[in-house]
């Protein structure tokens, strides 16, 4: 089986550019992640490196699959100089090494919370998992792995949060869409719930 890190690091310099910055995390008994930052202009984008070592396993399954499963990588975008999002890498590695420590599977529509601001002073503490291949497209691998997802994440303030649980992510994403809610405002406000 080949690699998979080098081959989803080119995947995002192809798309995304050269990064700036890079760090890197490791929790105990988990694999180091890596966070990559790029400027594009004035957006900078986060991107995991390391989720998509090991295939994502279903929790309730007996035994993990060492090579067929989803795989992903996590991106966030926001606005450059508009607040101290630099912070928010360790919150991403938390939220990336989460299949690996909590057994979850990590898909568009599920919300992922790390119990603290996103970076300081941040209004969220949660982000929305949206649909891969709009920034980068997924890549694929050989026969019999899962192609590797790479996952926009949406800031979502506490109100908007408990907003999705009961409507649906759907909902949210059509309210924000609606409202011409600016996602990659690191310092947006609640949307309109009303």
């Amino acid at each position: 089986m080949a690699d998979v890190l080098p081959l989803v690091e080119a995947r995002l310099r192809s798309a995304l550019g050269e990064p700036d910055a890079r760090a890197a995390v490791t929790f105990l008994g988990t694999d180091r992640i890596e966070v990559l930052r790029f400027h594009e202009d004035d957006i900078v984008r986060y991107a995991t490196l390391g989720m998509s070592t090991h295939p994502m396993t279903d929790p309730t399954a007996m035994l993990a699959d060492p090579v067929k499963g989803p795989r992903a990588e996590l991106v966030l975008s926001v606005r450059a100089g508009l607040a101290d999002t630099d912070k928010v890498l360790r919150a991403l590695a938390v939220l990336a090494a989460s299949p690996q420590v909590e057994g979850v599977v990590v898909a568009p529509g599920a919300s992922l919370d790390v119990g603290e601001p996103l970076w300081p002073g941040a209004p969220f503490s949660s982000v929305l998992v949206a649909e891969p291949g709009g920034l980068v497209e997924d890549l694929e691998l050989d026969e019999p792995m899962d192609p590797v997802h790479f996952l926009p994440l949406l800031p979502m303030t506490p109100n908007e949060a408990a907003w999705k649980r009961v409507h649906g992510a759907g909902a949210l994403q059509e309210r924000w869409l609606t409202n011409g809610t600016d996602l990659r405002d690191p310092s947006r406000a609640s949307v309109s719930l009303a």
